[in-house]
């Protein structure tokens, strides 16, 4: 009798077993459909029918269309309200801007000529203190962005300065502000193009803080 019921219970077990096996167009079967199909929030696309995958595996059910109920009832009009789920991702408050992390706005200055970069940037601060630390940053990035063309003292000393003397500003030379340093390196002068999109804000600043350093007294 104990002989008869395990093999049973091995039946059983490989039955069950042989469920799981798949192949081809075959996924096989789903013991815990919800581990496959992600119910996380989509902000661009909703399914808002409540009970779409809450019965059967959404493969085999084509009234589903392969998804889960994924939306939300908290950007409604009222949070309460379980019959309307809306849309997951909400519109910005209106006439807001993008900050950064430091809550800057955007540097909406344009390009100008070199005559008229500091009145264009008249009134800026530095943001950043001019600590060791935060030069030393700006001594790594000027390297990186800067060295190839302004030389590693700053004074033009390098390939592209000696075949066009008068295409690479000496940087020791001149008493750029730091704000001046940073409009040029946003958006160019000169012969130089725009950086901007290269150099972070917050780099470009940290550069200006060092090119400051360069310059002789």
């Amino acid at each position: 009798m104990r002989i008869g019921h395990t093999s049973l219970a091995v039946i059983a077990i490989g039955l069950a077993l042989a469920g799981c096996k798949a192949g081809g167009d075959n996924p096989g079967l789903e013991y815990a459909p919800n581990m496959y199909h992600s119910v996380a929030y989509e902000p661009l696309s909703q399914v808002t029918d409540t009970t779409a995958g809450a019965w059967v595996n959404a493969l085999e059910n084509p009234s589903v269309k392969g998804e889960y109920f994924n939306s939300n009832y908290f950007n409604g009009k009222s949070t309460f309200d379980r019959k309307s789920p809306v849309s997951n991702m909400r519109e910005p408050a209106p006439h807001t801007v993008k900050r950064n992390a430091y809550g800057w706005l955007p540097y909406r200055n344009k390009r100008v000529s070199k005559d008229s970069i500091d009145l264009v940037v008249a009134g800026m601060k530095n943001p950043f203190d001019s600590t060791k630390a935060l030069v030393a940053e700006g001594k790594v990035l000027y390297e990186y962005y800067c060295q190839h063309c302004h030389g590693k003292t700053g004074a033009a000393e390098s390939k592209i300065a000696t075949k066009y003397p008068l295409g690479v500003a000496n940087l020791t030379a001149a008493d750029y502000s730091e704000p001046h340093i940073f409009q040029v390196i946003t958006h160019g002068a000169g012969n130089m193009g725009a950086h901007g999109s290269q150099v972070s804000p917050d780099d470009r600043w940290k550069i200006a803080t060092y090119v400051r350093t360069l310059r002789k007294k």
